[in-house]
C-alpha cells in the first residue's frame, strides 16, 4: 500500500483545494491530511486565518478525501509523521515548490500545480463586514469589543440596555448607545446578547423578529421551552443563534475534549470542573443589578461544558447544594450540583461569593487529564498517568481567552460555512439543568 501525506491551512476550504486533495490521493493508495493547529499558524505569521482548527478538520473530513486526518503543531514533524506512518509520498502545492526537496531524503516529493485564480486570501477578503450591536451590559464588555478589533469582517456598532450605562461597561470603543432597542436593531445585522439572563428570551427573540443573528451568552435561555421555541424560530428564519461560551473556542480546550474521547485516559469516570470568583458589587445602582448573574447562571454553563462534552447531555440525575446570599442580595453565593450518569459521575463547584481552586480534572481507567486554575482560560494541560514518565504536557496559545475565535466562528456561521463549537444539543443540555436549579428541583440548601 502506498501512503501519501500532505499538509495546509484549509481555511476558507474551496474548489482548488479539493483538487489538490483529489491529485494528492491519486498518488497512492492511503491519504493523510495533516490540518495546521491554530498556534502553529500564528508562529509561521498566518495571523489571517479565519476558520478555528476545529472548523478546518471538519471541511477536510467532509470531502471524504482523507483516509485519516491529523494536526501539525510543531516545526520539523512532517519528518516525524513521515517516519511514524511510514509514508510513501510527501506531496504540496507548486507554490512551495524547492521548499520541502530535503524530505526527499526520506520518501518521494511532489510538487502539485494549484488552480489558478482561487485563494483563501481572496475569498476572505470578499465578505461582508457584519456590523454587530451590543445588548446588555456587563464588565466583560470592554474585553470583548478589544479582542473584536483582530477579527476580519465584523464591526462594532454600538449598544443597548434597559439600564444606564455606567463607567464599568461604556468605552470609548463603543461608538454608539442607543436610547432604544429598535433603534440599534435598525443600525445591525447582528447583535450580542449579554443581558440578565431572565431577560435573554425577549431580547433573543425581538431581534430574531427583526432578522437579525444572534449570539448570546449561555445559557440562551432559562428555561428548555423557551430555548427550544428560540432555537426553532431562527431556523424557520434561516438565521444563526449562536451560544456564546469563550472556553469552547480555546484551542487547549478542543484538544482535551478530542484526545479524551479519543482514549488517552481510557474510559473516562469522572469530570470535575471548579469555576469561582470574589467581585464586589455596588447594589445601589441599577446597572449593577444588570450584571449580577447567579453563581448557577453566570458560572455554571462554563462549569458544565467539558461534562456534557465528555458524559453526554441527559444526565439520568441532577442533585444540587447551595448556599444562599443575604436577603437583600437573594442569589446562590455558591452551588455544588453532582450529575449521575449510568456508567460515570460528574461535579461542578460555581460560586460568586466562595473561593476555590478554579481547576478542571478528567479522571479515567488509564490515567486522567489535569488542567491547573484557571481552566477556563487555559493554554496548558497535562495528561497523566500510573508511571509518571508517560506523562505527557501540551501547551497552545491562547489568544483574547477565546473571544477571537469565538467572533471568528459566528461571523462564519452568518457567511454560510462556519461551525459552532457548542452544539445545539449541548446548548439545550446546559438549559435543562439550569432550569432545573431554578426551580428548585433537587436543591438542598445549605444553612449558614
Amino acid at each position: 500500500m502506498t501512503k501519501v501525506i500532505t499538509y495546509g491551512t484549509y481555511d476558507h476550504l474551496h474548489y482548488g483545494h479539493v483538487l489538490l486533495l483529489e491529485r494528492a490521493k491519486a498518488l497512492g493508495d492511503y491519504l493523510i491530511v495533516g490540518v495546521t493547529a491554530d498556534d502553529f499558524d500564528r508562529r509561521r505569521g498566518k495571523i489571517n486565518v479565519q476558520q478555528s482548527l476545529m472548523e478546518r478538520v471538519e471541511a477536510v473530513r467532509r470531502t471524504g478525501l482523507a483516509d485519516e486526518i491529523i494536526v501539525e503543531e510543531y516545526e520539523g514533524q512532517k519528518i516525524d509523521d513521515i517516519k511514524r506512518y511510514s509514508v510513501d509520498v510527501f506531496t504540496v502545492g507548486s507554490d512551495w515548490e524547492g521548499h520541502f526537496d530535503y524530505l526527499s531524503e526520506y520518501c518521494r516529493v511532489v510538487y502539485l500545480d494549484r488552480t489558478e485564480g482561487i485563494s483563501s486570501s481572496e475569498i476572505r477578503s470578499q465578505k461582508s463586514c457584519v456590523r454587530l450591536g451590543i445588548v446588555g451590559q456587563s464588565t466583560v464588555v470592554p474585553k470583548f469589543v478589544r479582542e473584536s478589533r483582530c477579527v476580519n469582517g465584523i464591526e462594532i456598532v454600538g449598544m443597548y440596555s434597559r439600564y444606564a450605562i455606567d463607567s464599568a461597561t461604556i468605552t470609548e470603543s463603543v461608538p454608539y448607545v442607543a436610547e432604544s432597542y429598535d433603534d440599534l436593531l435598525d443600525k445591525v445585522d447582528a447583535v450580542y446578547v449579554i443581558s440578565h439572563p431572565s431577560c435573554h428570551y425577549d431580547d433573543i427573540m425581538k431581534a430574531l423578529q427583526a432578522g437579525k443573528h444572534v449570539m448570546c451568552e449561555s445559557p440562551i435561555a432559562v428555561t428548555v421551552s423557551e430555548a427550544e421555541a428560540l432555537y426553532d424560530f431562527a431556523d424557520s428564519k434561516g438565521l444563526v443563534l449562536f451560544d456564546a461560551t469563550k472556553t469552547a473556542y480555546s484551542t487547549a480546550f478542543q484538544r482535551l475534549i478530542l484526545l479524551a474521547k479519543g482514549g488517552c485516559i481510557g474510559e473516562i469516570v469522572a469530570v470535575d470542573a471548579v469555576c469561582t470568583s470574589l467581585r464586589q458589587v455596588n447594589y445601589t445602582s441599577d446597572a449593577a443589578l444588570a450584571r449580577t448573574w447567579s453563581s448557577m447562571t453566570g458560572w455554571g454553563p462554563t462549569a458544565l461544558l467539558p461534562i456534557l462534552e465528555l458524559l453526554g447531555q441527559t444526565p439520568t440525575d441532577v442533585r444540587y447544594y447551595t448556599r444562599m446570599g443575604s436577603e437583600e442580595h437573594c442569589y446562590d453565593e455558591f452551588t455544588q450540583a453532582t450529575l449521575v450518569y449510568p456508567s460515570s459521575v460528574a461535579t461542578i463547584k460555581v460560586g460568586k461569593g466562595v473561593k476555590s481552586e478554579g481547576e478542571l480534572i478528567v479522571s479515567g481507567t488509564k490515567g486522567y487529564i489535569y488542567v491547573p486554575a484557571p481552566w477556563w482560560l487555559t493554554d496548558y494541560f497535562e495528561i497523566r498517568y500510573e508511571n509518571q514518565t508517560d506523562n505527557k504536557r501540551h501547551f497552545y496559545q491562547l489568544d483574547g481567552e477565546g473571544l477571537r475565535n469565538e467572533l471568528l466562528a459566528f461571523v462564519r456561521m452568518i457567511n454560510g460555512n462556519g461551525v459552532a463549537a457548542i452544539s445545539k444539543k449541548t446548548s439545550l443540555g446546559i438549559v435543562a439543568i439550569v432550569e432545573q436549579f431554578e426551580k428548585g428541583v433537587g436543591v438542598t440548601q445549605l444553612v449558614k
